[in-house]
């Protein structure tokens, strides 16, 4: 598998937000979003270690940290990625978070689900790329039909125009009855203010405002945290 980084800290968004995570970074990626805050780890010359499931599992293992996100670029096209999340959840009591772009099917993993004793121990925290992402056109929203009460969609929004969009799919989708939601701000785009206005506007109820957290205890651009 192709590791660009690994780390430990907080996780900076999604539903564990503030707790401890070990983070493995993979590379490549299907889109190109506007406002892409890892754009360096889906270069085609990102540097990168080749590692085996057995090496991240047993790296997990013996970390301490029951907490795992696995990000990227995004992680869901790494063939081995079903192999890795099976042998994580035979850890006890790890929890694994995947943070994927929504344009790749996630039934190859959440199946996974079915394995006796990983009830609430996999988590997908999926985007749904607005307009301003340039990047809308490849949402495969036939996943949400996979997604629980432990999973997230995010919105990342930019705009009056993204945030109306966003609540275009929330409303068409139901999905406050289906699973969290977040509306994060492109950072350094848009207001949160704007957004908690909008949101008071349209009465969304048990729809969330997030700020990446490890944007605003570290600079922004800062990689390994």
């Amino acid at each position: 598998m192709k590791l660009a980084e690994s780390f430990i800290s907080i996780n900076g968004e999604g539903v564990r937000a503030g707790e401890l995570a070990l983070f493995l970074r993979f590379t490549g990626c299907n889109l190109s979003c506007s406002y892409c805050d890892t754009r360096w780890a889906n270069e085609a010359g990102c540097r990168y270690e080749e590692k085996s499931v057995e090496e991240l599992v047993g790296y997990v293992s013996s970390s301490g940290i029951k907490n795992v996100t696995l990000t990227g670029g995004e992680p869901m096209l790494q063939r081995e990625l079903p192999d890795l999340v099976e042998g994580l959840l035979g850890l006890q009591g790890t929890r694994v978070e995947i943070e994927t772009n929504g344009a790749v099917p996630l039934d190859k993993v959440a199946r996974l689900r079915s394995i006796e004793g990983t009830s609430g121990r996999l988590s997908f925290t999926m985007d749904y790329k607005l307009p301003s992402s340039g990047c809308e056109a490849d949402m495969l929203t036939d996943n949400f039909r996979l997604l629980g009460q432990e999973d997230t969609v995010k919105f990342v929004s930019g705009s009056r125009d993204d945030l109306e969009r966003a609540a275009d799919i929330i409303s068409e989708y139901d999905l406050t009855k289906r699973c969290h939601v977040y509306i994060s701000p492109v950072f350094g785009k848009i207001d949160p203010q704007v957004i908690v206005d909008f949101m008071k506007e349209k009465k969304m109820n048990d729809v969330r405002l997030q700020l990446q957290l490890h944007k605003l205890i570290w600079e922004p651009d800062r990689r390994g945290v």
